[in-house]
């Protein structure tokens, strides 16, 4: 292969580390999406507990790490990442120019990833989040030195098969983790009080729920698709005197604003601890 996966001259073939629900979801992504079939898909696990899902998707399985990167040039790290380095230790002495390594574990740079690999290796790493489990994945990916423009952009096409995919300089990886990997639980905190606030009020609870999970959805669509800032969006929903203006009033009286930011500057902080231990 020279420059990238795409100069394969058979099928491409991807492989995954670790098979949890992360490589599972960015699987299923690119096998649902047509960018590789599922026969060509090779996951290993020590065990069988997560690989038969893999199975149930069509693909391939092994209990050997080392086979994977025999069998694919592009490879997804997604083990957990206290064992990440022992693991690339292991596969090291079969990976070559021709692969592309991309880690998807929280906190393990990128320099770690290429000190532990052979000098010439081309590594990227990616930060996901949970609704990659629909398709609607929020993912930042960084490049290490020795990756090109024609494989991050292979990498962000394939990628996009699991929603949004933006490069960015690794220094916000860790701020990616705290916006959006950890914002997930943030906005599910919000959406679960929105509903009781209706719950209170007399609405049934499954009801609740529902309507407050598709309110964030709508809105959510509305300011991706319109390009439009939130306080614009906000001000147009908001009539002199009404009911909007007074929820918000309370909003502002609890703090919303300033424990959202607290929320997302504590986890990246967090991050930034992880990545330096």
């Amino acid at each position: 292969m020279a420059a990238s996966v795409a100069a394969e001259s058979g099928p491409r073939r991807v492989g995954f580390v670790g098979a949890g629900r992360m490589a599972e979801a960015i699987a299923q992504g690119l096998i649902q999406a047509g960018k590789v079939d599922a026969q060509h898909v090779l996951a290993s696990a020590p065990t069988d507990r997560n690989l038969c899902r893999f199975r149930a998707l069509g693909c391939q399985t092994t209990h050997s790490n080392r086979e994977v990167l025999q069998s694919c040039s592009l490879v997804f790290f997604a083990t957990k990442p206290h064992i990440l380095p022992a693991v690339l230790v292991e596969v090291a002495p079969v990976v070559t120019a021709e692969h592309i390594v991309v880690s998807v574990a929280a906190g393990v740079s990128l320099s770690t990833l290429e000190e532990l690999l052979p000098p010439m290796a081309r590594v990227l790493r990616v930060s996901p989040n949970l609704p990659c489990v629909v398709q609607e994945g929020a993912m930042v990916m960084a490049r290490g030195r020795h990756i090109g423009s024609s494989e991050a952009r292979l990498l962000r096409t394939l990628l996009e098969a699991c929603g949004q995919c933006e490069e960015v300089p690794e220094a916000q990886v860790d701020v990616h983790t705290g916006l959006s990997g950890s914002g997930v639980a943030f906005v599910c905190a919000f959406s679960e009080a929105l509903a009781e606030g209706a719950i209170k009020m007399g609405m049934p609870s499954g009801l609740a729920h529902r309507i407050a999970a598709q309110t964030l959805l709508g809105t959510a669509k509305m300011l991706l698709q319109k390009g439009q800032h939130p306080a614009q969006l906000r001000t147009d929903v908001c009539t002199p005197g009404g009911t909007t203006i007074y929820g918000l009033h309370a909003l502002e009286q609890g703090g919303l604003r300033a424990a959202a930011m607290s929320s997302v500057e504590a986890a990246t902080c967090r991050a930034r601890e992880l990545s330096r231990k």
